[in-house]
């Protein structure tokens, strides 16, 4: 496959064996290789019935992996920090997702990409127009900046935003 590029999202909020989730998230994309862009580490908010704030980050990526080869190598990197799968919804040491690709649309019956959530998640929108503003969504033709800015529009101040933290 020739070489493409990814958007991985990184998220953390729970310690693990290299520390804090900010340098679980470091440690993460030190393990993907590749990586020609990354984010500033975003301390966000959880969703659902966790109380651990995340933090949050995104790695633009070169490979020549097809997104099915790329999805198992992440997932071998979660387990290796130590993810088990389960419980949704639950404190995780290191979540790995791609979120993009270069490649455009990609689905099957372990992967869809762009991933289905994306766009409407601020914590993946935010740190991800800080590497790519003007990747277009291969689904809607949109910019990450005109996603981002659509979603921020729409959201309470007080809820869902992304803000930097220590």
């Amino acid at each position: 496959m020739p070489r493409t590029s990814y958007a991985i999202a990184i998220g953390s909020n729970r310690r693990g064996r290299h520390g804090s989730p900010a340098r679980e998230v470091g440690a993460a994309i030190a393990a993907l290789g590749g990586v020609i862009a990354v984010s500033p580490i975003l301390h966000t908010p959880p969703l659902g019935p966790s109380k651990r704030r995340f933090a949050n980050a995104v790695a633009l990526i070169e490979s020549d992996e097809a997104p099915p080869v790329l999805l198992r190598r992440l997932k071998s990197i979660e387990r290796a920090f130590g993810r088990r799968r389960g419980q949704n919804w639950a404190a995780r040491v290191i979540d790995l997702d791609i979120v993009l690709w270069s490649g455009g649309s990609w689905s099957d019956s372990m992967l869809t990409v762009p991933h289905r959530l994306f766009r409407t998640r601020d914590f993946v929108l935010a740190p991800l127009v800080q590497v790519a503003p003007g990747w277009r969504d291969p689904v809607s033709g949109l910019s990450i900046r005109q996603l981002r800015s659509r979603l921020t529009r729409r959201m309470p101040a007080s809820r869902g935003r992304a803000g930097v933290g220590p």
